[in-house]
Order: C-alpha cells, then sequence, then structure tokens
C-alpha cells in the first residue's frame, strides 16, 4: 500500500472555484486516520498555502509542505526548514533583462509578498490568489539582502508561448524553467522542481518513492510524477502530464483526488 500522497492544489486538489470539494475533504482525512501523509506541493507561496493546510487538519509537526515549485520543503507547524533553495537578486535581474528582450512582464517571489517593475492584471492575479502583497519597484532599486524565491515571466499565454523556443540555451542551462500555468513560466534554481521536494519529505519520512504517489496537472508537476511509484495526472492535465503519468484520474471538478485516494491509499476493512 501507498504511505504518502504528494497533491498538486490548483487544477488539482482545488476545483475551478479554488476550493476543496467535501469528496476531496473527506478522502484526505480518511487516508489521514489510516496513518498515510498527505502533502501538498504547489508553486504557491507559503503563505498562499496556510489556510488549505489549517482547512485540511495538516498543521502539525509530523505534516510537510512544498511551497514555491520545490524551493521550500518545511514543517507545517514549527516551520522546520528540511530544504530552502533560492535564486539570487542577480538572476532576477538576468532574467529582466531577457523579459525585455523577450516582450513579456515579469515578476519574483520573496517569502512573503511578489514583486514586479510593472504591475499587471497577471502579478495582481498572484498577489490576490495567495493573499500576499503586491509591491511595483524598479529592479535596481530591489534591496540587496531580498531573498529571491523564484521568478516568473507572466503574460497572455500566446505569448508565453512563443517566447519559450526563444530563450537562450545558456538560461535553459542555469534554471528550473517550468509553466505552472498557461500565463505562468517560472524560473527556478536549477537543483529546484517538486520532485526533489516531495523526495526530500519521503527521506525525512522513511519512505521509498515506490511507496509515493503524486498527482498533478501542469508541466511543473512533471518532476514528482515521474519520481513517485504511482504517478497520476488530472483529466484536465496539460498532454505531456498524461503521456508520462502512471494512471490518468477523473478531472478537479470531479474530485480526481478523492478518486485516487479511494482507489490506492485507503485500505478497505472486511465486515465480519
Amino acid at each position: 500500500m501507498y504511505k504518502l500522497i504528494g497533491l498538486d492544489m490548483d487544477g488539482t486538489l482545488l476545483n475551478k472555484e479554488k476550493k476543496v470539494s467535501k469528496a476531496n475533504y473527506e478522502a484526505i482525512q480518511q487516508a489521514k486516520k489510516q496513518g498515510k501523509k498527505v502533502v501538498l506541493a504547489t508553486g504557491r507561496p507559503l503563505l498562499g498555502v496556510k489556510k488549505f493546510l489549517k482547512e485540511l487538519d495538516l498543521i502539525s509537526d509530523e505534516d510537510y509542505v512544498v511551497a514555491f515549485n520545490g524551493a521550500l520543503v518545511q514543517t507545517t507547524k514549527s516551520g522546520k526548514i528540511i530544504s530552502k533553495i533560492t535564486l539570487s537578486l542577480d538572476d532576477y535581474k538576468e532574467l529582466y533583462e531577457l523579459s525585455k528582450e523577450l516582450g513579456v512582464n515579469i515578476h519574483a517571489l520573496t517569502e512573503s509578498s511578489v514583486i514586479t517593475p510593472n504591475n499587471n492584471k497577471y502579478t495582481d492575479l498572484e498577489g490576490s490568489m495567495n493573499g500576499i502583497d503586491v509591491y511595483e519597484l524598479p529592479v535596481e532599486s530591489v534591496d540587496k539582502d531580498e531573498t529571491i524565491v523564484k521568478v516568473m515571466m507572466i503574460d497572455e499565454p500566446e505569448l508565453i508561448d512563443g517566447i519559450i523556443p526563444k530563450i537562450p540555451q545558456n538560461i535553459k542551462d542555469k534554471y528550473t524553467i517550468v509553466k505552472s500555468a498557461p500565463f505562468f513560466l517560472e524560473f527556478l534554481h536549477k537543483s529546484v522542481n517538486k520532485g526533489v521536494g516531495i523526495d526530500a519529505v519521503a527521506n525525512e519520512l522513511g519512505i521509498n518513492s515506490d511507496k509515493v504517489i503524486c498527482v498533478g496537472d501542469a508541466e511543473n508537476d512533471l518532476a514528482m510524477i515521474e519520481y513517485a511509484g504511482l504517478g497520476v495526472a488530472m483529466e484536465n492535465g496539460f498532454d505531456e502530464v498524461k503521456e508520462i503519468a502512471d494512471y490518468i484520474t477523473l478531472s478537479n471538478e470531479e474530485d480526481g483526488v478523492a478518486h485516487v485516494i479511494n482507489k490506492f491509499m485507503i485500505e478497505k476493512v472486511e465486515a465480519v
């Protein structure tokens, strides 16, 4: 039986209203009762995850969260850091110059806010979705001691798709680059992805990867789906995610997470 499940949030655990359905909630609680570990693994910053951790009763020093697409892994109560790998201000400056060449908007995530040289609807979406402050300030004005967790090129989906082939090879070699939504292209430290994040949790708990399920819908979920003993794609997921998955579950509007948990994690008790 599988012992740990890593769950993406947007497009996976959450429905289109950005809520956890009753079926998903109940399946997670049942898995917890049977001693299974449920780990939220998301591109969101930590502040954008906390209310869901509380709602799902996943706040303790035996519970873990993978935030910022794997850049931060920590316990959910005391905040003990298992892994933290960030970028530098120089990385932000380099990617800002590239964004100007490519003609797209950009912003960066700090530990508690989003900063951008040009405020736009996608930066506002980032802030509102995660409940974090948005600051518009020139890149050269960012404090040299500011922690830059990840950088994102954000713009209309057709513009994002258009720039991907134009990204120079040296940039591809230097960063982990993933599309987390049609309008979000993320740049992280080369050693960071959700698979690395889930692996850090599994190692902390002494769980082998063949006992791990990971569920996701987008390109930033590929690494953890490939890592897991059972990699699961959502029916509403990107085609490239479905292609590498071991199993395709129902959509996020049809309680796909509950379906996976009930099918692969819940031990049925035989009536006597």
